[in-house]
């Protein structure tokens, strides 16, 4: 086994027993001394993977932890692939990863090329090889590479991004350190109660972070309202994380009246709409601590601490944060000028954590992360949208994030999402589609006199449409060009 210095450490310095339960999952809990035995015999059956990519066809988290401290006890590059995914993009994803062995559970090995070298899981922390046609040659990565993840690819293809063990490792210390404050917790650390897939890299950070601490990581595979809060009652949780379609899944949900001991949620994976703030504290008292961050940037660079709050309490409500410390924010027009407090242009960081993969964004040492937004005079960041989504109505541009914003506060919308159809005369126009709140039709003509209330009338939407549902990636994030490319619904254009 190669030395031990980079993210294993995690596993293998926890301050707990070898009794201690540290991942509690749909099938129950793994103890500290049944997790470290589990990653062992898996990095030893791996084989000779130094530097090698290792993919895991990710379907259960805790079958996930075990395989990614054994890829790392064993040297290898770890390389989740979501088991939610099609066939064909299965294949994609692997093929692109060119592993030297793929990490399954049986159900998912089917999926598999059969040309690949697969360690199959059938029965509980027991893997049995299916061989290759032949031996692992590919190039090996550089030195410190701990795993490879994919951006999510809501604003294009999705793109591999290498990162680190020391850029990882800092980034968790870095929150860490700053959640803290300047004296370490009094008491043991809390469960870190996790809604997001293991195959992701929100899923993957929260996981390390929990480890980081010396907390149980608590597994939520798959989001549901109801088990969320019976997970957050049966483990005392105080503070968690949540994306802002799950926080809206939470406020919306008939069946729940009380998230008891919650105090705090962190707002992950997009940006949070002061209106989705408010609704989720109003309903159960909860603070929310908005943050931000990219794959590329390695972990949260902007975040709300605690103090904050007690500091600002609602005047700041829908803003990301301020800069974690060795964190800086710039904010560009499209000349590359930065701009005055207050005023909206595309957002730049720099950032000791940005990770291989994304130098064609870089610039001085700053990552452009087409993210448009703000900083006020305290310094807090406020993101408005992405530039890719920005609409050109001839010539005069649209936010669509600001149109959404008012016509969320229509009484008879539970969600929408605005984007920008061809047109012949103007290049692009808004149209909207509108989530009804259940049992309501509002009409197209209302939402747009209501949304013409307050806004310029270039930015109202030319057309609405009524949808049963918004098409999401897994956390929730709105898929707006899978809506704009379907337009027009019923073979006419917006007039």
């Amino acid at each position: 086994m190669p030395e031990q210095q980079g993210l294993e450490t995690f596993l293998t310095s926890h301050p707990g027993s070898a009794e201690t339960p540290v991942v509690h999952g749909r099938d129950g809990a793994l103890t500290l001394g049944e997790l470290r035995r589990s990653a062992r015999t898996l990095a030893a059956r791996l084989g000779p993977v130094r530097r090698a990519p290792v993919a895991c066809v990710v379907d259960e988290g805790a079958a996930a932890v075990v395989a990614m401290f054994a890829t790392w006890l064993a040297g290898g590059v770890y390389v989740p692939v979501n088991a939610r995914l099609a066939d064909p993009e299965i294949r994609s994803a692997l093929g692109a990863a060119d592993p030297a062995v793929v990490v399954t559970g049986a159900g998912q090995a089917g999926r598999v090329p059969a040309h690949l070298g697969r360690l199959v899981e059938r029965a509980p922390r027991s893997w049995v090889r299916a061989s290759a046609n032949a031996a692992w040659s590919g190039e090996p990565y550089p030195p410190g590479a701990a795993l490879v993840v994919r951006t999510s690819g809501t604003t294009g293809s999705a793109k591999p991004v290498v990162l680190r063990h020391d850029g990882v490792r800092d980034g968790i210390d870095t929150v860490i350190a700053r959640l803290r404050g300047r004296t370490a917790a009094a008491r043991p650390p809390m469960p870190n109660l996790i809604p997001t897939s293991l195959a992701l890299w929100a899923g993957i950070w929260n996981t390390l972070f929990a480890f980081r601490l010396g907390a149980p990581a608590v597994l939520l595979d798959r989001f549901d309202p109801v088990d969320y809060a019976e997970l957050v009652r049966r483990f005392g949780i105080r503070s968690t994380v949540l994306a802002p379609a799950m926080m809206t899944m939470l406020a919306e949900d008939p069946r729940l009246t009380d998230l008891s001991p919650l105090r705090f949620v962190r707002s992950i994976t997009a940006p949070l709409t002061p209106r989705q703030a408010r609704r989720f504290h109003e309903r159960f008292g909860v603070d929310v601590l908005n943050s931000y961050g990219q794959t590329e940037l390695g972990s949260e660079v902007v975040g709300w601490t605690a103090a904050d709050v007690r500091e600002f309490g609602d005047a700041k409500l829908g803003a990301v944060g301020r800069p974690h410390p060795g964190v800086a924010v710039r904010i560009l027009d499209g000349d590359g000028a930065e701009v005055s407090a207050g005023t909206t242009g595309e957002i730049w960081v720099r950032s000791p954590f940005v990770m291989e993969g994304a130098e064609d964004r870089m610039a001085n040492g700053f990552l452009r992360t087409g993210d448009l937004g703000r900083l006020d005079a305290d310094g807090f960041l406020w993101v408005e949208g992405r530039v890719s989504d920005m609409i050109n109505r001839g010539g005069l541009k649209i936010v669509p994030q600001e149109v959404e914003e008012v016509l969320r506060e229509h009484p008879e919308v539970a969600d929408v999402c605005v984007a920008g159809v061809p047109d012949e005369r103007l290049g692009e126009v808004p149209v909207a589609w509108v989530q009804p709140v259940a049992g309501t039709a509002p009409a197209e003509a209302s939402l747009r006199a209501f949304a013409r209330a307050s806004l310029a009338g270039y930015k109202v939407p030319v057309a609405v449409r009524l949808v049963a549902d918004l098409p999401r990636t897994e956390v929730g994030k709105v898929l707006r060009g899978e809506l704009a490319a379907a337009w027009p619904l019923d073979g006419t254009e917006p007039g």
